[in-house]
């Protein structure tokens, strides 16, 4: 093949087999290594790796395994999510570091394969959901080298399922915000702003945690029908100036008791404190996608008497455990995460996945992610 110099890849140059399966774990090319500890056999071998080249522009490029320190894994990546903080990075700039910048990065939802373990109890083998911080995210590179803590082994039927549990990132990071700032909601009136991947999950496990009503927005009706089956009572177009009346007309007037931001816009950020009563709650979890400040009115905030938290950073927390419970909800079917799989791009597609994950354009789009 040659020696490597960045250059853009073209469809399947790396992988000469087909894509993971159950029956063949290591998905040909590069055989899994029993490694654990000293030396890596795949460190300096040929890969593919996605770059953010530019803000607006990713671009699949042929690279090298990253050399991996002790603890560390290198996984073999079936699947790669884009998630909204992706876009807010790649498309706005959002936390960018000088460009271009590492491979892999900003990807933070990836399941694969282990094929190398340099001291970790993560066997050669393992299927793994991987959840690094999005600031050190290599989910978009074919071989990830990162560490164990970032790696959460997935039950026995995992080979079988790999798009549904790569779920299991974004649900998981929810159940940690709401893990991390309890809320009783039964019986109560919730509001959840946005219906992406994360709002979708706000919505089915408020409806699970007891909410009374549910009201949803979102820009697409692709997302409110989905919200609709998993637990909303009133899904309303974010377009139509609507959803503030709902609120009063089904509060008699009152307001929200809690209100979830899972956007991350200046106008749903400055919006929420309106949805809720005096004395509600809000839990504001979508990035903010841009750098510039978000004037905040205070005095609206005060005089309401609402209690707020942020919330970043479940990829941290100790034994990963909120993913687990989200891998556990999926295994035994208590949640069907197959409405979201909606599109799937080989990487060397990549920037055109992030093109229509950042606008739809009228397509019936909820996730979308990208095979290896």
């Amino acid at each position: 093949m040659g020696a490597f110099s960045h250059q853009m890849c073209s469809r399947g140059p790396i992988r000469q087999n087909g894509p993971i399966t159950p029956h063949d774990p290591e998905g040909g090319g590069m055989n899994a290594s029993s490694v654990t500890s000293g030396t890596s056999d795949l460190a300096g071998s040929p890969m593919r790796g996605a770059r953010l080249v530019e803000v607006g522009r990713m671009e699949c490029q042929e690279t090298a395994v990253v050399a991996p320190g002790p603890g560390d894994v290198i996984v073999r990546s079936a699947y790669a999510s884009i998630c909204g903080s992706d876009l807010h990075t790649v498309k706005h700039g959002v936390d960018v570091p000088p460009t271009p910048c590492p491979h892999g990065f900003p990807g933070h939802e990836g399941i694969g394969t282990v094929v190398e373990s340099h001291g970790s109890e993560l066997a050669p083998g393992t299927t793994v959901l991987t959840v690094p911080n999005s600031a050190v995210g290599t989910c978009f590179n074919e071989y990830q080298t990162l560490p164990a803590s970032y790696c959460l082994a997935l039950p026995d039927d995992a080979p079988d399922r790999m798009r549904e549990y790569l779920m299991a990132q974004q649900l998981g990071t929810v159940i940690w915000a709401l893990r991390k700032n309890p809320v009783d909601v039964v019986g109560r009136t919730v509001v959840v702003q946005g219906q992406g991947s994360a709002g979708l999950f706000f919505t089915y496990l408020l409806r699970r945690a007891g909410a009374a009503t549910i009201i949803t927005s979102d820009l697409s009706e692709t997302r409110l029908e989905v919200s609709r089956s998993y637990g909303a009572d009133e899904a309303v177009r974010a377009d139509s100036g609507d959803l503030s009346q709902v609120v009063a007309d089904l509060t008699g007037g009152r307001g929200a008791d809690h209100v979830v931001e899972a956007v991350g816009r200046r106008e749903t950020l400055l919006a929420a404190p309106s949805l809720a009563r005096v004395g509600g709650t809000m839990l504001w979890f979508g990035l903010p996608d841009s750098e510039q400040p978000v004037p905040f009115d205070y005095r609206n905030f005060f005089r309401r008497k609402l209690t707020g938290w942020s919330t970043y950073g479940a990829q941290d927390e100790p034994g990963l455990s909120s993913f687990a419970a989200a891998a556990d909800l999926i295994r035994r079917g208590e949640i069907d995460v197959n409405p979201l799989l909606t599109d799937m791009f080989p990487v060397e597609d990549i920037d055109e996945a992030f093109s229509l994950a950042h606008e739809p354009q009228g397509r019936a789009t909820v996730k979308v992610s990208v095979e290896f």
